[in-house]
Order: C-alpha cells, then sequence, then structure tokens
C-alpha cells in the first residue's frame, strides 16, 4: 500500500481490503476495475466482496487528470507537487448496484424490536443501549433483556435508568 501513502492516501482496515497479487484501477469515465497480477485476468466485481464500484465526484482540490504519451490516465497533485497513476478518488467511491435487488425489505417503521429479535438468544451477550430510559431506547434494551442479553442502560439521568430497570424487570415478574 505504498502507493496509497504516496498518493497522500493513509492505509485502511478495510472489508475491501484486496487479497495479495491484486489491484484496483479505474476507467477513464470513472468505474472500477480490479487486475490480478497472478493470474494476469482482471474483472469489475471486487474479489472479496463481489460488489462493483465507481468513483464518485470530482478530483480533489488542487489535483488533475492528464493522460501520457502512451494513453495511460495519471493525476497530477499540484499542492504536493507530485504525479501519480493511483486515482485520489479511489479512498471514495461507492457502489454500484446494475440489478435492481430482488429481496423484499422485512422491516419498515412500525416493525418493533421484539418482532426483530424474534426467534434469537442473546444468552451470554453483552448489549449497550444508549437513551434506554425512554422511547426507542428503552424498547430495544426490553427487547434485548427479555432475549436473555444482558443490557447496559446508557441514560444521562440515574433516576430515569433505574425506572426503566424497574419497568423492565417488572415485565418478568422480578423486582430490583
Amino acid at each position: 500500500m505504498a502507493a496509497l501513502r504516496y498518493a497522500g492516501l493513509d492505509d485502511t482496515d478495510s472489508e475491501d481490503e484486496l487479497p495479495l497479487g491484486w489491484e484496483q484501477r479505474t476507467t477513464k469515465d470513472g468505474w472500477v476495475y480490479y487486475a490480478n497480477h497472478t493470474e494476469e485476468k482482471t474483472q469489475w466485481e471486487h474479489p472479496k466482496t463481489g460488489k462493483r464500484k465507481r468513483i464518485a465526484g470530482d478530483l480533489p482540490y488542487g489535483w488533475e487528470q492528464e493522460t501520457d504519451e502512451n494513453g495511460q490516465v495519471y493525476f497530477v497533485d499540484h499542492i504536493n507537487k507530485r504525479t501519480t497513476y493511483l486515482d485520489p478518488r479511489l479512498a471514495f467511491t461507492v457502489d454500484d448496484n446494475p440489478t435492481k435487488p430482488t429481496t423484499r425489505q422485512r422491516y419498515d417503521g412500525s416493525t418493533t424490536a421484539m418482532e426483530i429479535l424474534q426467534g434469537r438468544d442473546f444468552t451470554g451477550k453483552v448489549v449497550v443501549v444508549t437513551g434506554a430510559n425512554s422511547g426507542i431506547g428503552f424498547e430495544t434494551a426490553k427487547s434485548f433483556a427479555l432475549h436473555g442479553a444482558h443490557v447496559i442502560l446508557a441514560c444521562r439521568n440515574m433516576t430515569r435508568a433505574n425506572e426503566a430497570v424497574s419497568r423492565i424487570l417488572g415485565e418478568w415478574g422480578t423486582t430490583c
């Protein structure tokens, strides 16, 4: 990833990290493709995630795109006085879904936390819920607790937090 550092971009621990021998490149019109140097092949889909990507937006301030005498695109950083073949916008690519997803959304705005967690066991799991003394936070904390999780209620007001704990335990017929 020395090329990223040379272009002024930091290396990341992203899920999109490429396997050994692979390189991410772009076309002149902003489509991202992947070169497998081991097998000497290219493909449009990311080798790990299977996603297609394209570059979104303009070049950063102070950058311009040029073409050398061989027709290869390179990028000039006028601020740091550098030239690179690595597109600086690669850090800001967006997923491209050429086909409409075939799955229907299972949940909507009226879905409760209990419906989402139905059939799941969170025994032995620790869950931290912010704003757990009222509203969505309370319903989420209650749902996780009823599904076996050890729930930590992160609230600004200790009195309201204790009241929320009492209400949750009250549904089990237990007291604090």
